[in-house]
């Protein structure tokens, strides 16, 4: 539950600071802001890994760039769905502000050490003789 909530807050932060940057995305009243990064992120979880599934092609040929146009949809989606309390005019808008939306959700994540966590941890080779003692020369 903790998770949750810091990813929503977390989202939610990201979404007021592309309202403010990017021209062409507002809403009206707190409520609003926080329902529109409510269904942001539920989108996120479940219609965005399909539409990443299904555009696999394309997400590979471009680089993974196409991931950008597919965040735009989302975010468009989001203001088609909460209009008039949450707007997003245009696909210009939406991709500029589900740019900025990334950027600064990486960063409060990377911050507040939510999101993925990747470790490294190096370890020892099964020996094959049993002592372990020396080095194990491959030919």
């Amino acid at each position: 539950m903790k998770r949750f909530l810091q990813s929503w807050v977390i989202n939610t932060l990201a979404v007021l600071v592309a309202v403010y940057v990017v021209k062409g995305i507002g809403y009206q009243k707190a409520l609003d802001l926080l329902v529109a990064s409510l269904l942001l992120g539920i989108l996120n979880t479940v219609l965005r890994p399909v539409l990443m599934l299904l555009t696999f092609p394309i997400v590979l040929i471009t680089l993974g760039l196409f991931r950008f146009v597919i965040n735009a949809l989302l975010l468009l989606l989001v203001g088609y769905v909460l209009r008039p309390h949450f707007s997003v005019n245009g696909f210009s808008a939406a991709f500029w502000g589900a740019l900025t939306i990334s950027l600064i959700s990486t960063v409060l994540n990377a911050l507040t050490g939510g999101g993925a966590r990747v470790r490294f941890q190096r370890r020892r080779r099964p020996d094959s003789h049993g002592d372990g003692d020396g080095p194990v020369i491959d030919v």
